[in-house]
């Protein structure tokens, strides 16, 4: 069926004034103003500001359980870590899948159509937790990178994370193997596809790391690590390997194309330009940065170099939401104080699609265009925030956007009204809150 999204309000696409046509899952046709299509069916989105469905491409969803915790508020990244570490360990399959399910709701709800999530923490019994993320992401009907996350350097080996939560080097690439010849999906319109994920140069050994490169060109999917987040990481990494962490990054067989990382914020000059030549992106994730007051990535510095920039909530337990637009927001704002006003709306929100999409290797997401897959996010400006805005796209942005009010993926819709499609919002509030209670009275 041919679905003209009809004469909408503005659109974050040229030449589609008035709208386009979604037919199988894909864009078909762009509309120019005034023309009228061949369609079966038509949406009226004159009330609606559209936009390609967001990417998410750094998360952590089982940290939704600890956002705001006593413990670790207004903490740096290594004294957060240390104090969230023992709460994390009592992590069970139950909890991850409520953690799971309500940040790919938030994220929804927020316009996301696509995510990554970096799940690294695997307490006894959690064996199965790709495959809990894989479920939830297909009930709900979303697209998702699952990253199998890794940490085998716990404190015993001079690491930061306890002993509780790591694994050893064997499961952990077996595993491995185990999640991409299940789940990995390749080609266009992939909904479950595999990245894999050691967690960090202080939580990570360099055969695991060097072992998951190869790994990654075996199978041809992609891989993902923290990296340049904190001054303190580049302490480590020099104390222990003798050298910054992107020389070690490259040490480990890691600079090419297929990686992303996250962060990126202490890059000097030289890695700047060793990333843009590789062609390595780099997630930008403001609102976790300035949580933490971990500083500002080079954003600007590293699209002119050739690195893919992309947005990412990160951790709801260092945003403390799941919530891209607001994301989109704190990336102008912050990027502002770097780079003055030649950063733009535009330019954050190309950031959250195309940008998002070529971290994730995605070459069919991203953008309303032709042959490309039918991922949307429609937003309407009927709230009071947005009276009097002019421009309706710098609205979504300087007004501060949150929730869109239609969400498409794959051309179904997955959001209506604002609520995501069979879901109960009240009960999983309900849920998840009781089982994040739990965990924190158990310390």
């Amino acid at each position: 069926m041919r679905l003209w999204i009809k004469n909408p309000m503005a659109i974050l696409a040229e030449g589609a004034e008035g709208g386009f046509v979604a037919e199988g899952g894909k864009i078909v046709e762009l509309v120019g103003k005034g023309k009228n299509p061949a369609h079966d069916h038509a949406f009226d989105a004159s009330a609606h500001v559209v936009l390609p469905g967001l990417i998410n491409t750094h998360h952590h969803f089982y940290q939704t359980l600890t956002r705001a915790h006593p413990m670790a508020i207004n903490k740096e990244l290594f004294d957060w870590l240390k104090a969230l570490y023992p709460i994390w360990a009592q992590l069970n399959p139950q909890a991850h899948g409520i953690a799971t399910r309500l940040a790919l709701t938030e994220l929804l709800m927020s316009g996301v159509t696509t995510s990554s999530d970096h799940h690294y923490v695997f307490p006894p019994g959690l064996d199965d937790a790709m495959d809990i993320q894989v479920d939830e992401a297909r009930s709900l009907g979303m697209r998702m990178t699952v990253t199998r996350g890794s940490m085998n350097l716990s404190q015993k080996d001079g690491g930061l994370p306890p002993d509780s939560v790591v694994q050893d080097h064997d499961t952990i690439l077996a595993d491995c193997e185990r999640v991409i010849s299940r789940y990995h999906q390749r080609g266009d319109g992939a909904m479950v596809q595999i990245a894999l994920a050691p967690c960090s140069p202080f939580s990570v050994t360099r055969d695991l790391m060097r072992e998951t490169a190869a790994l990654a060109a075996k199978h041809d999917c992609r891989l993902h690590t923290h990296l340049a987040e904190t001054h303190d990481e580049d302490d480590f990494c020099i104390a222990t390997f003798g050298m910054r962490p992107l020389d070690y990054l490259e040490d480990c067989g890691w600079l090419s194309n297929r990686t992303w990382l996250a962060h990126g914020v202490h890059f000097n000059e030289a890695d700047i330009a060793k990333l843009g030549k590789h062609g390595v992106g780099v997630c930008h994730c403001p609102t976790s940065n300035m949580v933490l007051a971990s500083g500002q990535c080079p954003t600007c510095a590293l699209e002119a170099a050739g690195a893919p920039v992309g947005l990412g909530v990160d951790g709801s337990a260092s945003n403390d939401s799941s919530n891209l637009m607001e994301g989109v927001r704190h990336a102008l704002m912050l990027n502002r104080l770097t780079y003055g006003q030649k950063v733009t709306h535009l330019d954050v929100l190309r950031w959250a699609t195309k940008g998002s999409a070529r971290c994730l290797g995605r070459d069919d997401l991203g953008e309303i265009a032709v042959g490309k897959q039918a991922d949307l996010a429609l937003f309407k400006l009927d709230e009071l925030r947005f009276s009097g805005a002019g421009d309706p796209l710098a609205a979504l942005v300087l007004c501060g956007a949150h929730q869109a009010d239609r969400v498409m993926v794959a051309g179904q819709w997955r959001v209506l009204d604002g609520m995501p499609l069979g879901m109960d919002i009240q009960a999983l509030r309900m849920e998840h809150g009781e089982i994040a209670r739990k965990y924190a009275m158990a310390l």
